[in-house]
Formats: structure tokens, sequence, C-alpha cells
């Protein structure tokens, strides 16, 4: 019988890394699963469809929401994102891992609706180099990069309730810490006494 994966909830700050440290995890491996969130917005050049989101009509994603089809959703600036159901549990099924790459208050519902979701903050090495990453990418206006500063504050004061830390001062120590967390947590005597009484 073959194992479950599990739903890893990976969050922090903008500005912390996350994208860049998930896409390393991610390099040749085909045990883990990404969610793609599902969003009304419209695509914008070179997004591609199932790859950066899931793009639907307004109405296809109210749709969802009544058939409980997410395990998070939020309006953010006039439009809908979520993360559909059906495929983090199709992926944990077969026994992929499923990341879940998400906002606080994402991760929030969906550790309402799945306790068992393990929860991992990333954050970098200081709140110097966080303003120093936000600032040196160029893509924010300063006011934008002050409301990204003010909700990391709110963010990281949350990241107390997680499970894991996960401290992105180089992205190689960064994967090591996410790959160690992951090991880790499929070596809970639940999963190996599973195992073990299946021989």
């Amino acid at each position: 019988m073959k194992r479950p994966g599990k739903i890893f909830i990976v969050a922090g700050p903008s500005g912390a890394g996350k994208s860049t440290v998930l896409s390393r995890l991610f390099a040749g491996r085909d045990d883990l699963f990404y969610s793609v969130s599902a969003t009304t917005r419209e695509p914008r050049p070179g997004d591609v469809d199932g790859v950066d989101y899931h793009f639907v009509t307004a109405d296809h994603f109210r749709a969802m929401m009544r058939q409980d089809a997410f395990l998070e959703c939020a309006e953010y600036v006039g439009n809908f994102y979520g993360t559909p159901r059906a495929p983090v549990e199709e992926a944990i099924a077969s026994g992929k891992d499923a990341i879940l790459e998400i906002e606080v208050q994402g991760a929030n519902q969906v550790y309402a609706k799945r306790p068992d979701a393990i929860r991992i903050f990333i954050i970098p090495p200081s709140w110097e180099e966080l303003e120093h990453r936000l600032r040196s990418r160029g893509t924010d206006t300063p006011e934008k990069i002050e409301k990204r500063l003010m909700r990391a504050h709110v963010e990281l004061d949350a990241a107390k309730s997680y499970d894991y830390i996960v401290l992105n001062d180089t992205v190689d120590s960064a994967v090591e810490q996410l790959r160690a967390i992951m090991q880790a947590e499929h070596c809970r005597p639940a999963d190996r006494i599973a195992l073990f009484t299946e021989v």
C-alpha cells in the first residue's frame, strides 16, 4: 500500500525568498506537487495557464466556492485567488507531498480545513536584509515597499504559531532545512509503524 503524501504550507513575508527556495527544492524531483492557484485576474504577458495560475471567470470561481472546492480563497484588489482542493488531495493520495506557497491568511484557512498540514515559515536572516531585498528588486514603488514591510511585521508575529521556521540566509541552506523538515515529518511514529505492520 502506497503511503499518502503530506501537505506542507510554506508562508513568509514578501522578500523572504520563498519562490527561489521552492524552485530549487523542486529541481529534479518528481515526488513533489506544487499547488497552482486559481484566479479571476487577467493573464499577464508570459503567464501560462495551469503553470502560473489556473485562469477562470468570476462566475466559475464563485461556483467553485459554493461547492467548497477551495482549501482557501480570498479577494485581493478586485480579483479572487484560491487553492483548488481536488489537485492537492489527488497528489497526496498518490503519495506525493503537496507544497502550498500561500500568504498567512490563506495558510490559516487551509490549516482550519486540514489540521494535518505542516506549516513552515520562511524568514530572511534579518529585518535589514528583508528591507534590502524588497528595495533591490526595483519592481515596487517606495509606498508599496512600506506597505509590504508593515505587513511583514504582522506576518512575522504569526510565525510564532507555525510548526517550523526556515532561515533563508542562503538558498542552499534554506533548501536543506526544508528537505530535513519534510524527511522528519515522514519519520513520525504513526507513519513508520504503519509501514512496518504492512510488511
